[in-house]
């Protein structure tokens, strides 16, 4: 079926709209990686044969969707009408949940989520504090999807933002509207995505070129990596209204072939617009004509920057060229090219909906809308949030993301991933929006945000991330390749037993000129981790130097293991497990550890139920 006008759209969509019974059960499976991971198809094909063997099926309906975001909780399964949220859920819960919600409408106590501080359970999503404080603006239909349905997009407004614009906004109009919005670019730089989109269309050349940047690659980040799996359709909604105002008629979607579930799912929803008109020639009628492709990038962190992943777009090498060059001119085989993030294309349509006046409302002054983090590390309730940007810190880490697990201290949090900063405890107050985290050394790159406590050590941290970018690190310009490598030396010496007071103003030195010279934005911003830690936490620098400590104790050459004679029991269990057989001693007699034979791999001291082994 081919839809040629916009009636035929709100037509199809009409008839989507009353097929569907509000009252009607429907049970949803998040059916993202991290359940996928947890053995949601399996919960999803038990319900499939409990609803059939029950002669349930086609009374209840049952769809499996995108990622819910609580991913600490997965495999999530929700039961509508009621709008009843089960965790944890296995395929032996199954029959209860159909037996109990579906037939008898109660919910099954034991799956309900109950808040770690009160204790108290609770039924609904809304009354989860995880998601109290956030504003879920482009993840949010992913509970009301199957990503692989585009009846389901259409039913929940889709593609009627691509019907305004192409019928009721001419090219300028649209441009003026995401300029009024304030949105900004969502992958790390920030910059304005109306004058991107204005730079681009101005630009002499009959073929321009629309590019979604889905290669994400910051460890611990997988914002964009949902929204494909879980609503592609927003996606390409916002790039073919794009291409429409740049004046685009072919467009890629790069993403890394490491993200199967996205590729699959977005190479679906390509195919069911083409099918229904609403990419290809003559869209919806309108004469514009617009198709997207797909590019699977091969996972190099380098070609998340625009001129390296065009590189790699013309089969080249992903390597960056020089910035003043910009690619909204010379772009894509040398034409204009307009390259947006995931999550920015899919802000557009919310935009044109709702108008640039209600976006605009949303967040601070210099940084409008909301941000999807993907907040990870030492934290309870691990996932996708979405929050307006000004929320602080502290609201992310303590009221939506539960606090630090066992009682421990915060200690730093890392925000924009490998080239982020880590921002410390005394600054938990900060508002996150753009500005703001630039001015206490950190970003907001794509979302990552690693909540970091006091077992963490902050050298080895600056010491992972600098050999992180360092292996990531295309080695086109001298002063990434061989700064960074020397970086990393001297912060390995330095976790090692062998630093010196004067590596560390040869690590600032160092830093400056990474920023200064470096061709693109992996190596400007690859000190980053490196200077916020010396900054915030120069004390750890010089325990490790001057006295040869680990505070953290977390860098091996710097700690010993003792067994504390007067807490020891004699149970056993250290010997047991120790690989190197370092502990001797009889049962129910002090033991004694081996210090010439420990490899410090800490095994000991994670058994002891008893507090005897001791790390110093």
């Amino acid at each position: 079926m081919r839809i040629s006008s916009v009636k035929e759209l709100d037509e199809l969509r009409r008839e989507i709209q009353d097929s569907r019974d509000p009252d009607r059960p429907r049970i949803t499976v998040c059916g993202g990686t991290g359940c996928s991971a947890t053995g949601c198809k399996g919960v999803a094909g038990m319900l499939r044969v409990g609803l059939k063997s029950r002669e349930l099926e086609g009374r209840v309906d049952l769809s499996v969707t995108g990622c819910h975001g609580f991913c600490e909780c997965g495999p999530i399964v929700i039961v509508y009408p009621q709008g009843i949220f089960y965790q944890r859920v296995t395929p032996e819960d199954v029959d209860e949940i159909i037996t109990e919600t579906i037939e008898h409408g109660k919910p099954v106590e034991r799956l309900l989520y109950r808040d770690p501080v009160t204790g108290e359970k609770k039924i609904h999503e809304t009354d989860i504090p995880f998601y109290q404080k956030q504003m879920r603006l482009t993840i949010g239909n992913n509970t009301a999807i199957d990503p692989a349905s585009i009846s389901d997009y259409l039913a929940t407004g889709g593609y009627s933002a691509l019907a305004k614009v192409l019928y009721g906004m001419a090219p300028e109009a649209v441009i003026e509207e995401i300029k009024r919005s304030g949105l900004r670019g969502r992958g790390g730089g920030g910059f304005p995505t109306g004058v991107k989109w204005e730079s681009t269309r101005n630009a002499p050349g009959d073929i321009k070129y629309v590019i979604c940047n889905a290669d994400e690659g910051d460890p611990g980040a997988y914002m964009d990596r949902s929204i494909l799996e879980g609503n592609p359709h927003s996606v390409l909604e916002g790039m073919i209204i794009g291409a429409y105002a740049i004046g685009s008629h072919e467009g890629y979607v790069y993403v890394r072939n490491e993200y199967p579930l996205a590729v699959a799912n977005t190479a679906t929803a390509i195919q069911q617009a083409r099918e229904l008109g609403l990419l290809g020639e003559d869209i919806l009628g309108s004469g514009f004509s617009f198709d997207i492709r797909i590019n699977r990038g091969g996972g190099a962190f380098v070609c998340g920057e625009s001129t390296a992943l065009m590189a790699s777009l013309e089969g080249k090498p992903g390597e960056p060229r020089a910035k003043y060059i910009h690619t909204s001119e010379k772009g894509l085989w040398d034409m204009p090219s307009n390259l947006n993030n995931v999550e920015t294309w899919a802000n557009v349509p919310l935009i044109i909906n709702r108008g640039s006046q209600w976006y605009s409302r949303i967040g601070t002054e210099s940084s409008k809308g909301t941000k999807v983090f993907s907040l990870v590390g030492k934290i309870n309730n691990t996932g996708l949030v979405e929050v307006p940007m000004g929320i602080t810190l502290r609201e992310i880490i303590f009221d939506i993301g539960g606090g630090i697990p066992g009682g421990r201290r915060l200690k730093a949090v890392q925000t924009g991933g490998p080239s982020g900063g880590c921002i410390p405890e005394a600054l938990i107050d900060l508002p996150v929006d753009y500005e703001r985290l630039a001015e206490v050394g950190s970003m907001m790159g794509s979302g990552g945000m690693i909540v970091m406590d006091e077992n963490t050590c902050m050298v080895d941290i600056a010491r992972y991330f600098t050999s992180f970018l360092q292996e990531e690190s295309c080695g086109k310009c001298v002063p990434c390749r061989e700064g960074l490598f020397r970086l990393g030396e001297i912060l390995t010496d330095i976790t090692q037993g062998r630093g010196r007071m004067e590596d560390l103003p040869i690590i600032e030195d160092l830093s400056e000129m990474l920023k200064d010279a470096s061709l693109c934005g992996l190596g400007t911003t690859a000190a980053n981790p490196v200077m916020s830690t010396l900054n915030y936490f120069r004390d750890e620098y010089v325990a490790h130097i001057r006295d040869g400590k680990c505070p953290a104790g977390v860098c091996r050459e710097l700690i010993a293991f003792r067994i504390d004679r007067e807490k020891c029991t004699g149970c056993g269990v250290c010997m047991k497990n120790c690989p190197s057989g370092a502990i001797t001693g009889e049962k129910k007699q002090t033991h004694v550890l081996n210090t010439e034979r420990c490899t410090k791999c800490g095994i000991c001291y994670d058994s002891c139920r008893f507090d005897a082994v001791k790390k110093e």
